[in-house]
């Protein structure tokens, strides 16, 4: 079966085209185009291209029956009612707030124009009066609290019933502060391939199976993709099958499982070698956010003439309000005592702002070169 290409930034040719694409009638390409020898197995809705923000993207195959799974489930998990795109419909994310609204029997509401405080106010003020949903990645979140000093910002993070809040790992201070206003925030955990969000607060979805092996987290259930467009080799490396049958996604995130509960520790691969000693970077990117000035940080590795490899914060900072080197210093003296002294930081450097992807991420590989630069 061929694609037919759609712009994902445009929400309302996919929207138009998601009734054809959830029947299998006619699959979506969203935001490339497929090459002459591109076909699909039947039933496929959407061909997704992920972020790239650490690595190549890819090209990933969603079956209706997929995306139809996952959207029941969130309705079952977090109730139904008017959801708000503030992401671009060519990320999954922003793909399953027109999913959701098709399989509720309502009309989204569409944020206009660049993301910004005044406009989020703008989107929630034209939504009906029923519940509310909205997805978001944290720095979107982070944007808004910082302009709640505004009632009308106020009022319109905590007139959502949910705000999922996805893309990357949610740093606790966001989340505490979301709180005090309000917000009622859930911690999504998921991929394109599990498409979107499967693990809510740390409690899989109904249907979803999440379990640890050698380290790695791992994802069964009816949510999964058929694998990647023009790459059986990927696909049959990070889809695998066990001795019963059932099917897993090998996430390539490390992590436990334990009381049903699932706990994200980081990637696999976002390791360093310091001094002989393994050195998680997410580890020390969850511990660097937790000292005040540091929440949006990124953490990131630099070569090291002594111990092979180290590490720099990068971190947009307003200029000369705040003094780097204290940062650096609190950070260094934080991380020495919660992960250990080997995983100290070895410099910090100041940006206007972090780089960013179309998805609302940052991008790891601009960010690195920033760094590298100093």
């Amino acid at each position: 079966m061929r694609l037919r290409t759609v712009d994902g930034g445009d929400a309302a040719a996919v929207r138009a085209g998601l009734p054809a694409a959830l029947d299998g009638a006619a699959p979506l390409a969203l935001g490339f185009e497929p090459g002459a020898g591109d076909t699909v197995p039947e039933g496929t809705a959407v061909v997704i291209a992920t972020s790239g923000s650490t690595g190549v993207p890819k090209r990933v195959i969603l079956g209706g029956a997929a995306l139809r799974a996952s959207a029941e489930a969130t309705a079952g998990r977090i109730g139904s009612g008017q959801w708000m795109l503030a992401l671009s419909a060519g990320y999954v994310a922003g793909l399953q707030v027109l999913v959701r609204s098709r399989l509720a029997g309502t009309d989204p509401v569409v944020l206009e124009g660049r993301f910004t405080p005044v406009s989020f106010v703008a989107a929630t003020q034209g939504m009906g009066a029923g519940a509310r949903y909205t997805s978001l990645v944290p720095a979107q979140l982070a944007t808004l609290l910082d302009a709640a000093d505004d009632p009308e910002v106020r009022a319109a993070l905590a007139s959502y019933q949910a705000l999922l809040l996805g893309g990357q790992a949610l740093p606790q201070a966001l989340r505490e502060r979301a709180a005090d206003l309000g917000a009622r925030v859930v911690r999504t955990y998921g991929s394109s391939e599990t498409a979107g969000g499967c693990v809510y607060d740390g409690v899989p979805l109904d249907g979803v199976r999440v379990a640890r092996v050698d380290g790695e987290l791992r994802i069964a259930g009816p949510t999964l993709a058929d694998g990647y467009l023009g790459d059986p080799a990927l696909t049959a490396r990070r889809f695998v099958t066990d001795g019963g049958g059932v099917r897993w996604y090998r996430t390539g995130d490390a992590g436990d499982v334990a009381d049903g509960r699932v706990a994200v520790t980081g990637r696999l691969d976002n390791v360093i070698v310091s001094g002989g000693v393994n050195v998680s970077l997410d580890r020390v990117e969850r511990t660097v956010r937790t000292v005040a000035g540091l929440e949006g940080a990124a953490v990131v590795a630099i070569a090291d003439d002594r111990w092979g490899q180290g590490s720099a914060i990068v971190v947009a900072l307003p200029g000369g309000a705040v003094e780097p080197d204290a940062l650096l210093a609190a950070a260094r003296e934080r991380v020495a005592a919660e992960v250990g002294a080997v995983a100290r930081p070895a410099r910090i450097v100041p940006v206007r702002a972090l780089p960013m992807l179309p998805s609302g991420k940052p991008d790891r590989r601009a960010i690195a070169a920033l760094a590298a630069a100093g």
